[in-house]
């Protein structure tokens, strides 16, 4: 089920931060409605989805951890998305059925490319969490965060990679998003929660005054600052 409908008046968001705040609240009154979403875990889409999601998580009270995924390219085509490698305990690879049937790539092409994707995972793993432990969703309530959709793409490979990965539950949560992708995603999480659909859609770029690029530096001192607040909590 999705929540939606904030008034476009109250749009745009300030920054990331600030749909992080009321995203947290919509949660929150979700999650007291139904009141059986307990104990969360957080997880972000990086880069620009962690800002967003370190509110969620320290307006919950929720332990935040990563969610990479690596895009696995069709041969000449790097854009053009044959499946994705998904980091969880052991990570996951999700194949597009369809895209797969198009292309009809070797064996050893897409080998070859989840191994490249792997370390490429691996080494953005390293540079943002170092050797932190990874908080695990495997038996966890999860809710997945980003700062928008456009198609819906990452966050359709990132559920059903923590499906796989044996999450219990699964929360989607943006602040904005086209009517349409909402529609495809539904059917792949248990809940799904977004503060505004606007018709038409254009860029989630556009529903925020200030949308600079999030840096490394800033996603390493977040991730810090949530697990030293999730520590001494």
């Amino acid at each position: 089920m999705a929540q939606e409908g904030i008034p476009l008046a109250d749009m745009p968001f300030a920054d990331r931060a600030d749909a992080g705040r009321r995203l947290a609240h919509a949660i929150e009154a979700d999650v007291v409605q139904k009141e059986d979403f307990a104990d969360p875990l957080v997880m972000a889409l990086p880069r620009g989805g962690v800002p967003v999601a370190f509110e969620v998580a320290r307006i919950l009270g929720a332990p935040l951890e990563l969610l990479i995924v690596r895009k696995i390219g069709a041969p000449g085509h790097s854009e053009f998305g044959l499946g994705a490698l998904v980091d969880s305990d052991e990570p996951q690879v999700v194949f597009n059925a369809e895209a797969m049937h198009i292309v009809n790539p070797s064996e050893k092409y897409v080998q070859a490319e989840t191994e490249r994707q792997m370390l490429e995972l691996a080494r953005r793993r390293a540079l943002y969490l170092g050797d932190q432990t990874r908080i695990s969703s495997q038996g966890r309530n999860v809710i997945i965060v980003d700062d928008g959709i456009a198609t819906g793409g990452t966050a359709k490979a990132a559920a059903k990679a923590l499906r796989q990965a044996g999450a219990a539950a699964l929360m989607l949560a943006v602040p904005v998003a086209p009517k349409s992708a909402i529609v495809s995603l539904r059917d792949e999480v248990d809940r799904l929660v977004c503060l505004a659909t606007p018709s038409p859609f254009h860029a989630v770029s556009i529903y925020y005054d200030d949308f600079e690029q999030t840096t490394d530096a800033e996603v390493i001192a977040l991730l810090r600052q949530a697990r030293g607040e999730s520590e001494s909590g």
